[in-house]
């Protein structure tokens, strides 16, 4: 029976417009604080997110990274064997257009963290990376190997030699092989980055600076000046320079950028510091 004029009508003598469920439950999918989003975070310290036509992938590298041994369990960890193959599917996956890294690292484990630095810097997508708070020891290799790095002012980035835990044998072979492993290093840093091989061994080696160590702190100004990271900014201006990398890719077909030589990288390091020099020089003149 149709009500009479003047009743008021309840809900439920209504149909339901099912798109409006849709809309709901799209909503709360896509919601970056869904349950979704929440359970993938707190498995793989990773998360999808979308701006406008482009879907990035952002990837927290924190702790300790952990190598061949299980560290304890109050250690903030970051676990090789969960890194390397997200980064495999992220390269792989047609949907995603670049990889943010976020980095707040004390260091770890040489092998583990190279691997996983090494397959960062072998990606064809646009990457990424920012140091907040500190990208310390094998953070710094894990922080060059994206094609563009930040640095928050507040952060620091602390190089120091190669050390080793537990029993070690006290002779020359073990000398040997420790250096030969800072080679490494050295050698993968001054590849990726601006910085040079005898000025990156000159702060590793530097004894007047840490009080119970050797090495040495670098603030973010300082970590871009001396060429390790290619700008000071933190989120936003991370985020900005990825998206304008996959706008560029994607109009090149998504041919990757090639790499600037060793070569090229002190040539142009050189030219920006005395275009600073000269412009510096002007308005003291002025």
């Amino acid at each position: 029976m149709s009500k009479k004029n003047g009743e008021k009508r309840n809900k439920s003598d209504y149909v339901p417009n099912p798109c409006e469920k849709e809309r709901e439950q799209s909503v709360e999918n896509d919601s970056p604080v869904s349950e979704e989003h929440t359970e993938q975070i707190e498995n793989t310290g990773s998360v999808v997110a979308s701006h406008k036509d482009s879907i990035i992938q952002c990837l927290t590298i924190i702790g300790q990274i952990e190598g061949h041994y299980i560290l304890p369990s109050q250690n903030k960890t970051t676990k090789y064997e969960h890194v390397i193959p997200l980064l495999v599917s992220i390269e792989e996956d047609e949907r995603i257009d670049g990889l943010l890294i976020l980095l707040n690292t004390v260091g770890g484990d040489v092998e583990a963290g190279l691997a996983i630095a090494e397959l960062i810097s072998g990606m064809k997508k646009p990457t990424v990376s920012v140091v907040l708070g500190g990208g310390h020891s094998i953070g710094i290799p894990l922080a060059v190997a994206a094609k563009k790095s930040f640095i928050a002012k507040s952060a620091s980035m602390t190089v120091h030699p190669v050390r080793s835990t537990g029993l070690t044998i006290g002779v020359p072979q073990t000398f040997e092989y420790f250096q030969r492993m800072q080679d490494r290093i050295t050698t993968f840093v001054s590849d990726n980055s601006k910085i040079t091989k005898k000025r990156y061994n000159q702060l590793v080696m530097n004894t007047g600076e840490l009080v119970m160590d050797v090495g040495t702190i670098l603030n973010g100004k300082d970590a871009v000046k001396e060429g390790l990271i290619d700008y000071v900014g933190t989120l936003s201006q991370a985020t900005d320079c990825l998206y304008d990398m996959i706008k560029k890719n994607k109009k090149s077909g998504g041919k990757p950028g090639k790499k600037e030589s060793n070569n090229e990288k002190e040539s142009n390091h050189k030219k920006e510091s005395n275009n600073k020099k000269e412009s510096n020089g002007k308005k003291a003149e002025n």
